[in-house]
């Protein structure tokens, strides 16, 4: 079965054909950081219109990377939650529009569900479940339960911002520009993590809720001296390198921690970890060793895969449709 999976739930436009939930015959991105860049994070607004004037050439660039004519998928795949809601409508719009004309079974995915998937569509034996996974991204930062694939049960989130837009903040304030994630794993190269005290983003010292908002004001008072008897601190290269280093460090430290209290107080048999941070190397390091330690099995997505794709959308539409059959015309989006 050949799944044309659409993606637009913030600043990437992606298309993707997909075999039985696994086989990848063709996956386009086109994505939107140059337009954004400026802004410093993405703009619903331009995100929305970028994507309208881009989401049929990158459909149809996918269609013919995969050799098929459009008449050819079996079914549409698209997300519809959650999302920047004008975003998430062109990509819906769009399979609508195919779905109706090809008269083919149209499949809401969601998301996040995606990402979990995702993070272990490329390994042929799936995790056993019950499992925990760990969604962490620009818009996410959340932990789920999976006793059924197909039915993440929410267990952990965060209270306000998301790891991606505190990794972007810190960014901004360090002068190191959009996006933030690589930005800071760049600098923090070479650095101290022990230099500058920033507690771990956890909302409470033994739990597995977060909290983004506390440790991006520490970064920010101790680099301007407000609400401190400290000095401003200069920006110089050794400054800049070991307080991004110290404030990636609290936060991988935060997420592996939240991580494997699940794990352990769910007596889950493997970690799943989707997103768009999960292509950190440091967070990598440190979930591969902790994991080793306990014995706990280990899913990654590959750097390429862990931010938004369509691949994971057509993937988990394979097995959605399996199990549920087809939406209706009437399906809807939802930004949350």
């Amino acid at each position: 079965m050949k799944i044309l999976g659409i993606e637009s739930s913030c600043d990437e436009t992606a298309a993707a054909v997909v075999e039985d939930g696994r086989r990848v015959l063709s996956e386009v991105v086109r994505s939107q950081i140059d337009i954004h860049r400026r802004f410093g994070g993405p703009v619903p607004e331009i995100a929305s219109r970028s994507h309208l004037e881009v989401i049929l050439p990158v459909i149809e660039e996918a269609l013919e990377r995969a050799a098929l004519r459009p008449d050819q998928i079996d079914a549409l795949a698209v997300t519809h939650r959650p999302g920047l809601i004008g975003a998430l409508l062109v990509g819906l719009a769009a399979a609508k529009a195919f779905a109706l004309a090809l008269d083919r079974p149209l499949i809401g995915i969601d998301h996040v569900a995606a990402h979990i998937y995702g993070a272990g569509m490329d390994d042929p034996n799936p995790p056993e479940p019950p499992y925990v996974a760990l969604v962490v991204s620009g818009g996410h930062t959340s932990l789920f339960l999976l006793s059924d694939p197909l039915a993440p049960v929410s267990i952990g989130r965060t209270a306000d911002d998301a790891a991606g837009e505190a990794f972007d903040k810190v960014a901004s304030i360090l002068g190191l520009g959009y996006p933030g994630g690589p930005a800071i794993e760049r600098a923090a190269q070479g650095g101290d993590p022990a230099r500058f005290r920033f507690k771990p983003p956890l909302l409470s010292p033994q739990g597995i809720d977060f909290s983004f908002s506390g440790i991006k004001t520490a970064v920010l008072y101790r680099v301007t001296g407000r609400n401190s008897r400290r000095e401003p601190l200069p920006l110089s290269k050794e400054n800049v390198r070991d307080v991004a280093a110290s404030f990636q460090e609290a936060v991988v430290d935060g997420l592996v921690q939240a991580s494997f209290r699940a794990v352990e107080a769910n007596r889950a048999r493997a970690l799943v970890v989707g997103g768009g941070c999960a292509a950190n190397t440091r967070l990598r390091q440190r979930l591969e060793q902790e994991a080793k330690d306990r014995s706990i099995r280990l899913l990654l997505p590959s750097r390429s895969r862990s931010t938004d794709n369509a691949v994971m959308i057509a993937g988990l539409g394979y097995h959605q449709y399996q199990r549920r059959g087809a939406d209706d015309l009437s399906l809807d989006a939802y930004p949350s």
